[in-house]
Formats: C-alpha cells, structure tokens, sequence
C-alpha cells in the first residue's frame, strides 16, 4: 500500500531515467575517439544547462530543446577546432536527433512499475517539449501517467512558479509529493515549494556540483532507483 502522506511521485526525465550519455555517444562522429566524444558529451549537456539558466534568469520563455541544442552545439565545435571538420549538417542533424532516442538505466522500469503497483501516482516533469517526451517513452519503454514539459508549462524548472503550476494542475498538496531528480538545481527548486526530494546520483550529471553537499540537501540521496519505492516509504 502507498505511503498515504506521499501520492504522487514526479520523476526527472532526462539523466535521472535516461541514460543520455550512451546515446549520445553513439550519434557522434565514430572518427573522433570514444573518450573525446564522452568529454565533448558531457560539455554539450553542460552547456545546454547554462543556456537554460540564461534563458530563465533574462526571464525569456523556453526555447524549443532543438534549436537550444543546435545552438550550443555548434558554439562548442567552434571552441573544439580539432573535431569541427568531423561534423557536417548530417552529423550535426544526427545528433540533435539522438536526444529522442534513449535508453532507460538498468533500473529504472521496475521502480516505476513498482511504485504503479503501489497506488503513487508517477509523472515525468522535465525541462524540454511534449513532443521530445513522447519520443522518449517509446524508446525507452517507461510509462507514466502524464507528462509535464517547460513547454507546457511555459517556464523551466527551477523556477518556482513551475513547481506550483504543476502541483496546481495535479491538485496535490506541496507535502504529498516527491521530486526525484538527478540535478541539484531541481531538488533545490523543488524543496523550496515544499516538496519532499530525493536525488538520484547519475555520475553522467552534476559533474560540477560538491556531492558532499547535495547529500545533505535532500531527504534521501541514491546511487540508483533500485531502492527507490522502500525509500519514498520511509518519507
């Protein structure tokens, strides 16, 4: 039986479910050597971040994730001369696609068909498009009961009228929730609206962030979703 106190679990899609960091490798020219595309990875995913958090404190509205991850790319080919000549349109247009097609972590579809056969309520709540969502459940096999994107709310996470909106929408109570999320500026935000947070540690994420002090932010801190259902019954 579900924890009464908590009825619905919102879930951090993208590195927190997805294992971004595989796919994309795949997509990248193979000509450049596997450990360099993984770094050039992770830089692209970071600075997708930092555009977001630019976007969001300009108070400009959400940007479509593919123009955002076109734009970021080619600025980091700029500052990456050496791998520039491996990516013409095609390469660049394959790799923008790549982000609709993940796999799940190991883990992940179990927990959340755990927490379904336990009566929580599961939703994807994600910076991101509709559209990119839909995609991403196909490819990856998870489930949920809705999907709440930036686009559809019209703002990006982490800013707080984000979280209210869509607990609104929901009609729950800050306290009936939880926030499960690889990346810190999100638990953050999310506990500020009072919500209960657990943060999952993807070692594809939060590269530059002191996991010493994350722990001590959140309700509980995981190193997988493996536990996840007994540790939401413990909040």
């Amino acid at each position: 039986m579900a924890n009464p106190k908590i009825k619905a679990v919102f879930f951090d899609f993208m590195g927190t479910c997805l294992d971004w960091h595989s796919g994309t490798i795949k997509a990248l020219p193979q000509s450049i050597p596997e450990a360099q595309r993984s770094a050039l990875a992770l830089t692209w995913r970071h600075d997708y971040f930092d555009s977001n958090a630019a976007r969001l404190a300009a108070g400009q509205p959400p940007e479509d994730i593919d123009i955002t991850l076109r734009v970021t790319l080619k600025a980091l080919l700029e500052k990456n001369p050496g791998v520039k000549g491996a990516f013409d349109q095609q390469a660049i247009d394959r790799c923008i696609a790549a982000w609709y097609s993940m796999p799940a972590w190991p883990e992940v579809r179990d927990a959340i068909e755990q927490l379904k056969a336990l009566g929580y309520e599961v939703f994807v709540y994600a910076n991101g498009t509709t559209r990119l969502q839909l995609d991403l459940c196909k490819s990856s096999g998870l489930s949920f009961n809705t999907l709440f994107s930036s686009q559809l709310l019209g703002v990006y996470k982490p800013a707080p009228e984000s979280y209210q909106k869509v607990l609104q929408l929901v009609q729950l109570r800050p306290e009936e929730t939880v926030m499960v999320a690889a990346h810190a500026y999100d638990v953050r935000g999310a506990k500020d609206a009072g919500m209960r947070t657990i943060y999952i540690h993807r070692w594809t994420d939060d590269i530059n962030e002191d996991m010493k002090v994350v722990k001590g932010e959140n309700d509980f801190f995981l190193e997988d979703m493996t536990d996840l259902a007994a540790t939401i019954g413990r909040l």
